[in-house]
């Protein structure tokens, strides 16, 4: 088993989350989970091709912070990008048709399960290699932060989430954009969902500072440790941050100790990982842990849960149809999309 740290408690009391918020909250992560699901099933029945990366198991930080942003805000993923573009409003019907490599998908057929982007829902996309999409969330803050304080713009108040892994907090472009996000004081959260592993790395053998929270404070910005297990603390820290941001106080580092309860793709073995570790953490499944806080908070019944599983099953089943029947992309537009056109 990898080395463990210990989990940072955080008291649900502080939460004060309403029926209304919850629910949504829940919704979005029963979505991430039963979509990433359905794409097992379609990859392992050969339906579905190409390099594909779930999220299973670290649900809690998309919904946790992609949910206390604003439709008008920024958000920047990784290769592992299907429930954060889920998160930040992108249709299933339309991700699942891209992991089809159909017309009707978000990035036209043309993306893939690595390259998700959709213009009209601010996800300025996914990136095959790590680190790729830091500078992109740095750009979309300083242009934001531009407006505001350069042109005078009052409504440029957008915040850009950006969201890596572990091993990607060793890459130069993690420290180069750390240091001009502080420099220039920009709106920008660098999320890090440290599954414990970088494909078959374990982070305590690849880093020489295994707590990645502090290295925020060489660039003097604040860093900060949840439990990426734990929607609720994963939404705290995330509202913290975008208010920071917000009110032109600059960047922070959340470092979110999280897990990824399949292997590092579908067509990895996942021998690495001992059986323990797994188990572990598979009884922390966020998912179970905020049903039950919902529940015991009496905010919700369990019929109303059943429903919304339910609910997002026959949403999730839709899309695979969807996909299904929409068009391949025309052979005669193969150049189209390299470069921008209006």
């Amino acid at each position: 088993m990898a080395q463990e740290r210990t989990l940072p408690v955080f008291d649900a009391a502080d939460a004060l989350v309403t029926r209304e918020e919850g629910l949504t909250v829940y919704e979005d992560m029963v979505l991430g989970r039963y979509f990433e699901d359905k794409c097992a099933e379609m990859y392992y029945r050969g339906r579905m091709f190409g390099f594909v990366h779930l999220y299973n198991g670290q649900e809690a930080v998309s919904s946790g912070v992609i949910t206390s942003l604003r439709s008008d805000d920024y958000v920047c993923s990784t290769y592992r990008d299907h429930v954060h573009a889920l998160s930040a409003g992108v249709p299933a019907n339309n991700v699942m048709a891209e992991l089809f490599g159909k017309e009707t998908g978000c990035s036209k057929g043309r993306g893939g399960s690595m390259h998700l982007f959709s213009e009209e829902h601010n996800l300025l996309g996914g990136f095959a290699f790590i680190g790729e999409g830091i500078p992109v969330a740095l750009g979309a803050a300083y242009q934001a932060h531009y407006r505001r304080v350069a042109l005078g713009d009052p409504n440029a108040d957008q915040v850009s989430a950006c969201f890596f892994g572990d091993g990607t907090s060793n890459n130069g472009q993690f420290f180069e954009c750390l240091n001009m996000a502080a420099l220039w004081n920009l709106p920008i959260i660098f999320v890090v969902e440290n599954n414990k592993w970088a494909i078959g790395m374990a982070h305590e053998r690849a880093s020489s500072q295994t707590e990645i929270y502090k290295k925020a404070s060489v660039f003097g910005m604040p860093g900060v440790e949840v439990d990426g297990m734990d929607v609720l603390a994963v939404r705290d820290a995330a509202k913290t941050a975008i208010s920071r941001a917000r009110a032109g106080e600059g960047p922070t580092l959340i470092e979110c100790l999280t897990y990824r309860f399949r292997g590092h793709s579908l067509a990895d073995p996942d021998e690495l990982r001992s059986k323990e570790e797994k188990e572990e953490w598979l009884s922390r499944d966020p998912l179970k842990r905020f049903e039950t806080y919902l529940l015991g908070q009496d905010l919700v019944k369990a019929e109303e849960l059943k429903a919304i599983r339910d609910r997002i099953q026959q949403v999730v089943d839709d899309a695979v149809t969807f996909a299904e029947q929409s068009p391949e992309p025309d052979p005669s537009e193969l150049r189209r999309y390299i470069f921008a056109e209006n």
